[in-house]
């Protein structure tokens, strides 16, 4: 769990004089120490103090990278209505009018006038009954366009929740780190002035006062070196999250989640990766390409019906209107196109070879991401117990050369040496909590589990399963179903 930083920074601020540690008197920077040590490891949650699940419901709702991809999605079901266009007729509709003056000269000089009046209206329908089973394969290409691409969605979710949680834990982290340096920072102050005051006494040497000095100025420079750290985090975090970070409060691995060995990981990894599942539609897809090339070897055959009138004003015409109606069928059937069809095979049946040696590349990749996943969060653990352990012995260390100091048994420099061993062991004890939590939810990521229904965030669900329905049989209409 990572610490709090009220918790951190009040027990380092609460001195009240000597303390008991078994049964020696300690004195007040060493109780200060030993509290820090304490209360970073393990600390409440502050009142009101936004959550990581809070978080990651703001994510998945707002994240601009997230919501063009769903986008992208919804452009993606259309191909299916276009692909299903081709069982439906196309009609289409014309009119031709017509105004035409004349004037024809007569021998001797006089001539007559006209205006002819008239138009043409067509409608044409016309039907393909078959295409070399084109339509179909192109409908069912389609189809598994849009298996793919809700795998690619569903990995972005992944990404995106995963960015959100090392965002939130960055900044966790980060604020621990600056109340950490901060009360390092009070901690050298206060050895500074002890040490100018024995200096004073005659119980020090100049040396012990410059020492002092020296490590106060680098303090204060590891104090701005974490506050600009955490500047950054929290334009990191704004910019996944979609809101600047307030209060928050610690998080915990999602260790419920996980699989219990490295072999049901892979296994997971293998059966539900977004990744290897989107390679394998994308199988599909390029096995209905070469369908669909090869039909363009098969004979065609159509249907077409036309209405057609015709009206003028020519009175030197029998007649002064035409209605006709006409029903036509067409076979069409290919002889030679110049090899551009049996290229056109050759290429899509490439492309599929390609496809399935990105599938075996996908799942191999995916293979090492599970197991580097696995081992980096069971190394996380040990980490973070040896971490928790260092800080208390620190703590305990920094406490007794302290005593030892005033007993004239430590130098001012082994005090100072003793504070940062404390503050580095505080140090890597937040990057380890911080460590451990993104290490879980990275591990989810690779056996395909990190979305919102298995982290159970509470938000409405974006199902794009509803838009594909939607879509899918629209005969006609230029809005989409969201009214724009």
């Amino acid at each position: 769990m990572v610490s709090s930083v009220n918790a951190c920074a009040t027990g380092a601020r609460n001195r009240r004089g000597d303390e008991q540690v078994g049964r020696c008197r300690v004195p007040p920077l060493a109780a200060a120490a030993l509290a820090l040590a304490a209360l970073c490891v393990v600390a409440p949650r502050p009142a009101g103090a936004e959550t990581l699940p809070v978080a990651l419901v703001r994510a998945y709702q707002t994240n601009p990278v997230l919501n063009a991809e769903r986008a992208r999605q919804r452009g993606t079901d259309e191909n299916v209505s276009i692909a299903l266009s081709g069982y439906r007729p196309q009609i289409a509709a014309g009119l031709s009018p017509s105004l035409i003056a004349l004037r024809n000269l007569i021998p001797g000089g006089d001539s007559e006038s006209a205006t002819l009046r008239g138009y043409t209206a067509q409608l044409t329908i016309n039907q393909v009954l078959f295409n070399g089973f084109r339509t179909g394969n192109q409908v069912r290409q389609a189809e598994s366009q849009v298996q793919s691409g809700r795998e690619a969605l569903r990995g972005v979710e992944q990404s995106v929740l995963l960015d959100a949680v090392t965002a939130y834990m960055n900044v966790v982290a980060s604020q621990s780190l600056v109340e950490a340096q901060r009360v390092n920072l009070t901690f050298l102050r206060e050895t500074l002035a002890t040490t100018r005051k024995r200096l004073e006494a005659g119980d020090v040497t100049p040396t012990d006062v410059a020492q002092a000095e020296a490590r106060l100025s680098r303090g204060t420079a590891d104090l701005n070196a974490a506050e600009v750290a955490l500047a950054i985090a929290q334009a990191t975090y704004e910019q996944v999250i979609g809101s600047a970070p307030g209060r928050l409060a610690s998080a915990e691995p999602i260790d419920r989640l996980l699989p219990r060995g490295r072999d049901e990981a892979i296994t997971l990894a293998r059966r539900d990766n977004p990744a290897v599942r989107g390679a394998s539609f994308d199988i599909d897809v390029a096995q209905y390409a070469i369908k669909i090339n090869e039909g363009a070897l098969y004979p065609t055959l159509g249907v077409q019906g036309t209405l057609l009138s015709t009206k003028n004003t020519d009175t030197t015409l029998g007649t002064t209107a035409t209605n006709s109606a006409s029903l036509v069928g067409s076979l069409n059937i290919p002889i030679y196109d110049g090899g551009q069809a049996a290229a056109q095979v050759r290429q899509s049946k490439e492309v599929l070879t390609q496809t399935r040696i990105v599938l075996d590349r996908v799942r191999t990749q995916t293979n090492t991401a599970t197991v580097a996943a696995w081992v980096t969060h069971e190394g996380a653990k040990i980490a973070l117990a040896a971490s928790e352990s260092e800080v208390r012995a620190a703590g305990i260390a920094l406490a007794g050369v302290q005593r030892e100091a005033q007993a004239g048994q430590r130098t001012t420099l082994e005090v100072l040496n003793s504070q940062q061993d404390l503050t580095q062991a505080r140090s890597r004890l937040i990057l380890a909590q911080r460590d451990r939590v993104v290490a879980s939810y990275t591990l989810l990521s690779t056996i395909g589990r990190l979305d919102h229904k298995s982290l159970a965030l509470a938000t409405s669900s974006y199902e794009p399963q509803v838009h594909y329905e939607q879509v899918r049989d629209v005969w006609h209409g230029l809005r989409t179903p969201d009214g724009k």
